[in-house]
């Protein structure tokens, strides 16, 4: 439609490993009929490794899934804490279909992941960045690209897209208008007296 904006999905705009971040009351990975891992309260993380991601965009992603505020405080605050802030648990599982392009046609197409040893190597530093940042026992994982019955109860629902790349243009106009509204401001005569 005229006047409206449409952002890009991760595979178009080239943004580094995108997670999808899942607030839950509990959650599993069962593998060929065997439980493989669970958690009680915590997050749900689906990870994916795009071709161009680096060591230092998989740990600030890591970061993000600990540190995002999902829960309330005592208060009663909303998004106020962390799961570390909760003591809560993480469940990680490895997912290439997020950066699928649906753009053309019915079939997804997966060129945007990576593959291969390159995917296997960058999800196990994620998984490994975020057990060593938080206490190892409570950071679960799947089983990196085996057919995976995932369960879980989403708490609210809260589920959330994480993604470590550059700010959208949309953003990048609006940090520079309110820099450059600053600018004006601070030289405006209004603001010259005002100083003085």
């Amino acid at each position: 439609m005229k006047g409206e904006t449409f952002l890009l999905p991760w595979s178009i705009l080239e943004l580094n490993i995108p997670a999808l971040l899942q607030r839950v009351a509990s959650a599993s990975v069962t593998v060929d009929k065997q439980l493989v891992s669970s958690i009680g309260k915590g997050v749900l993380v689906f990870a994916a490794v795009a071709p161009h991601d680096t060591e230092k965009e998989v740990e600030s992603m890591a970061n993000k899934v600990l540190r995002m505020k999902l829960w309330p405080d005592a208060n009663g605050a909303n998004w106020k804490q962390s799961v570390v802030d909760i003591e809560g648990e993480v469940l990680c599982v490895s997912q290439f279909t997020l950066l699928a392009s649906t753009r053309k046609g019915y079939k997804p197409d997966f060129h945007g992941a990576a593959g291969g040893d390159h995917a296997r190597s960058y999800y196990q530093h994620f998984f490994a960045k975020v057990q060593n940042s938080y206490k190892p026992e409570r950071v679960k994982d799947g089983v990196f690209q085996a057919m995976m019955d995932v369960a879980l109860v989403n708490d609210g629902p809260v589920t959330l897209e994480l993604e470590t790349g550059p700010p959208l243009p949309q953003e990048s106009g609006k940090k520079k208008a309110s820099k450059t509204e600053a600018l004006k401001n601070s030289e405006s005569p209004s603001a010259a007296s005002t100083a003085i």
